[in-house]
């Protein structure tokens, strides 16, 4: 075989390869410049009134992002399931929260599987720092390079109230963003110009303030469960950031601080 075969059969697959890429791009670009539909919009305004309080520019992202992870991402029923276009918007909404102003993305997220509600697995489970095993009853699990899996009862009611502290698409969806750096340990893939150091400082600390306030039998703003381990805690802090913005501002100002930095928006702002 000549240098010249060789040569272009490389300049070809390279030519292709290259094609592919700009594709990609092209797609991805124009499927965050497209708007959800009229009756779309309407249905995430109802399920998901949490997007009714975003700056409107942060809306059209926010949809633009909605359509990016419909293209990427295959939702499938459980148990029988049938899964709607209700289903599908009101979840990608929530999703979507977390990148709304970030260039963080769900890259290796292909599955989202959706049970009718709460479900059993046959793993242990954790109540505080305590593992029990055998099965119980789980609203939603994140598997480092997918899939989410949620119950669609709890899902719904999570975007429903967007005031109680409580949303397990938002918590699963942490756990994504957090293991984008091959690990799920509450350190995730910081913005340009944050610091590791300010981060674990004040992660540690709010960490701690949480468990002695448990340890007391006191209120705690973030959820108990965020006791659990690190990853538990920042899953259940971007929880409580979008959900009760000023409140954790008030009592954690340096996570509030640290975790508008890393998603770069201000909860507590929007009216």
């Amino acid at each position: 075989m000549s240098l010249w075969v060789v040569l272009g059969g490389v300049l070809l697959v390279a030519a292709l390869l290259l094609y592919r890429w700009v594709s990609r791009r092209l797609r991805r670009k124009s499927l965050l410049a497209t708007p959800l539909g009229a009756e779309q919009r309407a249905v995430v305004e109802r399920l998901v009134p949490l997007v009714k309080r975003l700056p409107p520019p942060l809306r059209q992202t926010l949809e633009g992002k909605m359509n990016l992870l419909f293209d990427q991402v295959t939702f499938r029923g459980i148990n029988g399931l049938e899964v709607t276009e209700e289903m599908r918007l009101s979840i990608a909404a929530q999703a979507c929260l977390l990148v709304v102003n970030s260039p963080a993305w769900y890259d290796t997220l292909r599955n989202v599987l959706v049970y009718p509600s709460a479900f059993l697995t046959g793993r242990g489970s954790h109540d505080g720092h305590l593992v029990h095993e055998g099965n119980h009853a789980t609203l939603g699990e994140s598997w480092a390079r997918g899939p989410v899996v949620l119950s669609w009862d709890d899902a719904l009611h999570g975007g429903l109230d967007a005031a109680d502290g409580h949303n397990v698409v938002i918590h699963e969806f942490a756990h994504q963003l957090d293991g984008l750096t091959g690990h799920v340990n509450g350190i995730p893939i910081l913005r340009k110009g944050q610091h590791y150091a300010g981060w674990e400082q004040a992660m540690l600390d709010a960490y701690q303030d949480h468990i002695d306030r448990l340890g007391r039998g006191e209120h705690t703003l973030i959820d108990p469960y965020g006791a659990t381990n690190h990853q538990e805690f920042f899953a259940e802090a971007i929880v409580t950031f979008f959900e009760k913005p000023q409140a954790l501002r008030s009592v954690e100002p340096a996570l509030y601080a640290q975790l508008e930095r890393l998603l770069a928006i201000d909860p507590a702002q929007w009216h």
